[in-house]
């Protein structure tokens, strides 16, 4: 049966909003399938507003890779504000996708990508919109399977009520296996009813059903195990990793947006996975080993994008591009190509050893020369050894100093406050680190028009990370210390005007610790605060600290536990972890030894060059890591007109 379009009633509703053309749909390259073409039918969600979901280059690479499938449709349905929220409860308008406005309820799946777990009261306001029940257990056969990817899902435990379901890794292949394994089940005539179909996807030992899984706790509020509650579903689910990027080129036709988003350019992700070993890094470990798409690969995914876009930039992807084997090839093929359309290229923040002013230079020969961005993340030498990232003063100055005197006026640094051992000094040493570089500046370059940007965010331990056993600073204890830097550069005469200075306060980074290593019990917390008008966490207009902390406290007791439980307290190596049964590839114990090194400033190198150091992914995954140089170069060789 066809699903109606909700639009003729939500159109009536878009003059009362705030940019209403972000929910019209229509974008350049977007796709609406018959609804009868179809048998599996996904509704994919970032759960964020349009102008921040629609670039986002995981949904719009499964929205592609989905919508090839003969029999297969996918729509995207992005966060709505709270002034359409309002309208659409008053008026009956269910959450709908921008595709073809049709009602969530109505998909198969409904699959959320979670790079933050500040969007989890979001996904609660979209099914409560949708009419899905909140309660994975409340569901009946005709509301959709609720699937969680992303970074955030390798510890989907705080929303393991709200979910059916949870992917880890890599995305491409896991969406079709499970497509195969659904049709197959509403073939049969759906058996057996949701329990079936969620039971064919967890034993595959790669789908992660929570409610096949129970948690028992100790005494002292610690998880005693976590263990299956039927047979055939593995004790431990397994991450996706996709191999040879190569083979999947995607997206192929990127989305262009009718409304302004974070992002105007056209984006090509060039490897993935990263092997710096940056003990704060989630994404870091979670995506290993590193895998290289080819020169040749990158190149005609470029070409073929611009076509489909005739966006006038191209970003070039990764956790720390600069590392790429064939960079240097990858940024002079694609200026010289493109020279004459002046199209831009642009690289996320660039590491400190990585950069040389040659590959600056190409990457801003079309473009504009804008700032350069560079993360230190601990403000002394030795917090640097403590968090395994290798870059010392001297390396930055250097860096610096080539750039201020090859032209740049801008740079700015990225640090963070309460990584683990540290000390009020070692983040004052940040505003020393500032006026060295403005000073050098001024010297290379013989100008007093230099600029120094300090940008610092609080530290939120991660699942799956060697500081997954670390305490968090507090809020108060990480504004004192940040306080106090700022003071200090202001109250520099000669350099402080020529220092910006951005702080996030401690606030969000707790609520945020308790998210990332919170477990089933930090859903009630979840759920008040959804419920008591929480809504877009990630903006700062709309937290609220204070729900937050109102909602843990009228939650958490019955449980014996507080904030500080899950945020200010240390682990030890004996304590089960929320997300053990969630294996990332990285071994426990490799992991606790380097937890160890750090507390010695002990630094490791990167395995890409060095010999293996056992994380276990490789084995573990059945992968290995997959770089070059190959030694071609970009095609076509001639310059595309």
């Amino acid at each position: 049966m066809p699903v109606e379009s909700v639009f003729p009633r939500l159109e009536a509703l878009l003059p009362h909003v705030q940019k209403p053309i972000q929910y019209v749909g229509g974008e350049l390259n977007s796709t609406v399938k018959p609804w009868e073409s179809a048998d599996v039918r996904w509704a994919l969600m970032y759960p964020d507003a349009y102008e921040v979901g629609l670039p986002n280059q995981g949904v719009m690479i499964l929205y592609e890779v989905l919508n090839e499938q003969e029999g297969v449709l996918a729509e995207r349905t992005y966060s709505v504000w709270p002034d359409l929220e309002e309208l659409m409860r008053k008026h009956d308008v269910p959450q709908f996708t921008v595709d073809a406005h049709r009602p969530v309820k109505a998909f198969d799946v409904f699959g959320l990508s979670f790079s933050t777990e500040l969007g989890y009261t979001n996904m609660l306001t979209a099914l409560d919109l949708a009419g899905i029940p909140l309660n994975a257990a409340d569901r009946t056969l005709d509301d959709p399977i609720v699937l969680a990817g992303g970074h955030a899902a390798f510890n989907p435990e705080p929303i393991a009520e709200f979910i059916d379901c949870a992917v880890i890794g890599d995305g491409e292949q896991a969406v079709l296996d499970m497509t195969a394994i659904i049709r197959t089940w509403k073939a049969e005539g759906r058996p057996g009813g949701r329990e079936e179909v969620l039971f064919r996807l967890a034993r595959t030992g790669n789908v992660y059903v929570p409610a096949f899984y129970d948690v028992e706790y100790l005494p002292d509020g610690r998880i005693a195990r976590v263990v299956p509650n039927r047979s055939g579903v593995p004790w431990r689910v397994s991450k996706h990793t996709v191999m040879d990027l190569d083979e999947w080129p995607y997206p192929k036709q990127p989305l262009v947006p009718l409304a302004e988003t974070v992002h105007e350019r056209m984006s090509v992700e060039i490897f993935r996975g990263c092997t710096r070993g940056c003990r704060f890094c989630q994404a870091g470990m979670i995506t290993r080993p590193v895998r290289e798409r080819s020169i040749t690969g990158i190149g005609e995914m470029v070409e073929k994008g611009l076509k489909a876009t005739g966006f006038e930039e191209v970003g070039l992807l990764s956790l720390s591009s600069a590392d790429h084997t064939e960079i240097g090839d990858i940024a002079k093929g694609l200026a010289d190509r493109y020279e004459e359309d002046k199209i831009g290229l642009s690289l996320p923040s660039t590491r400190v050893d990585a950069f040389n002013v040659d590959l600056a230079n190409e990457l801003t020969r079309n473009g504009r020369r804008s700032g350069l961005t560079f993360a230190p993340e601990g403000g002394s030498e030795r917090m640097r050894k403590v968090i395994n990232k290798m870059v010392s003063e001297e390396d930055l100055i250097r860096t610096v100093s080539t750039a201020y005197g090859n032209g740049w006026r801008q740079v700015k640094l990225y640090f963070m406050c309460g990584l683990p051992t540290e000390t009020d000094e070692d983040v004052l040493q940040i505003g020393d680190m500032a006026v060295n570089v403005i000073a050098e500046g001024r010297k290379v370059s013989g100008q007093n028009d230099i600029r120094c940007t300090v940008s610092i965010g609080g530290f939120v331990p991660k699942p799956h990370t060697p500081f997954q056993w670390a305490p968090q600073l507090s809020a108060e204890e990480t504004d004192e210390r940040l306080g106090k830097l700022r003071d200090k550069i202001r109250g520099d005469k000669k350099y402080g005007r020529s220092i910006g200075f951005r702080y996030h306060d401690g606030k969000p980074g707790i609520v945020e610790g308790l998210l990332s290593r919170g477990d089933r019990r930090i859903g009630s917390v979840i759920r008040a605060v959804y419920e008591g008008g929480g809504r877009f966490d990630g903006w700062r207009e709309y937290f609220s600290y204070d729900r937050w902390m109102q909602a843990a406290a009228k939650t958490l007791p019955e449980y014996g536990v507080d904030v500080d439980w899950y945020t200010t307290r240390e682990r030890t190596y004996e304590e089960v972890l929320p997300w053990d049964h969630l294996d990332s590839g990285l071994d426990k114990d490799w992991l606790w030894e380097d937890w160890q090194d750090a507390l010695d400033e002990t630094e490791v190198d990167d395995c890409r060059w060095t010999p293996c150091f056992d994380c276990g992914v490789c084995p573990q995954m059945d992968t290995s890591i997959q770089i070059g140089p190959t030694g071609k170069k970009l095609l076509p060789l001639s310059v595309v007109k």
